[in-house]
């Protein structure tokens, strides 16, 4: 699982919402229908597709193609309708599609410059770089039984002191849900226990049991370990479409620093400006907080052994 500095996520999650491939028209760029003398191409149903409402999105192929060129004709019917009564010669139609070009034109030099040209060489660097600056975490790997009172945990301690197997009795005597894994909690690393449990798991050597029974909240313990490692780094697979997130973010905010500096910015209200400048050192301030956790390092740190 990966962090990282939320504002910058934030905004890098806000600014682009991506809406599909545009195909430019040619010669294949098969006309569909027609409105009027209005004809709507491929290129326009694909389009159409890749923008219906997200609702309508989880629709069949076949009925997501007809909504969208249901949705296509009405806006040719009601465009063509706007442009007879010179709607898109008004300042606020002529704004906003100014506005829509300026997006547009980011999000196109955004994929050209980033997107697109992130490679995987990039993203398998950057996880390496990421697992070597892990700390190690200790891990321990460990069975119990749970029984609700301590003559009962003293008396499963002494049937394994005489030799009886530990998985065994976890099935036959323990309350755990977990009883028919034989009592195995997997590995877990501090902070994912309750204290009483985790400090008698991790003082253990592996191979041994607790000797005297370890009372929690849940009941009474007896605590095998297993085996203890440090915690392995989550494998590339799992995490490499976030690392390419984590690269795509530092060119983006690469590429704005740059044109910032090729561009003096100057806001005209006061307030504003002030604002946002407090917003920029705030997010050039923060640290990076671009870490992978460890393999099992999605599960809640406040864990406990199931009653």
């Amino acid at each position: 699982m990966l962090k990282y500095n939320k504002l910058a996520a934030v905004a890098f999650a806000t600014v682009f919402t991506f809406h599909g491939p545009v195909f430019a028209a040619d010669a294949k760029d098969a006309v569909v229908a027609k409105v009027g003398d209005v004809e709507i191409h491929q290129s326009e149903l694909d389009l159409a597709i890749a923008n219906l409402d997200p609702q309508l999105g989880q629709l069949p192929d076949d009925q997501k193609k007809v909504a969208a060129l249901s949705a296509s004709i009405d806006v040719k019917l009601l465009s063509q309708k706007a442009a007879a009564e010179k709607l898109d010669q008004t300042p606020d139609f002529q704004a906003h599609m100014a506005y829509l070009r300026d997006r547009e034109l980011h999000n196109a030099y955004f994929k050209a410059h980033v997107a697109d040209a992130i490679t995987d060489a990039e993203v398998k660097a950057r996880y390496d770089k990421e697992v070597a600056a892990l700390p190690k975490q200790e891990e321990v790997h460990a069975r119990h039984i749970l029984v609700k009172t301590e003559d009962e945990a003293k008396a499963v301690i002494k049937e394994l002191d005489g030799g009886k197997d530990f998985a065994e009795l976890a099935k036959e005597k323990s309350t755990d849900p977990n009883k028919a894994d034989g009592g195995d909690l997997g590995y877990f690393g501090h902070g994912r226990m309750v204290k009483e449990f985790e400090d008698a798991a991790f003082a253990l050597p592996v191979g041994t049991y607790t000797k005297t029974p370890v009372k929690s909240d849940f009941g009474w313990h007896v605590i095998k370990v297993e085996d203890k490692r440090v915690a392995p780094p989550p494998p590339f697979d799992q995490v490499k479409d976030q690392v390419r997130q984590l690269v795509m973010r530092d060119k983006y905010l690469e590429l704005l620093n740059k044109a910032k500096q090729d561009s003096k910015v100057a806001i005209s209200d006061p307030a504003l400006s002030k604002a946002y400048e407090d917003a920029q050192k705030q997010q050039d301030a923060a640290p990076a907080d671009d870490t992978i956790a460890p393999a099992d390092g999605a599960a809640a740190p406040d864990a406990q052994p199931q009653q």
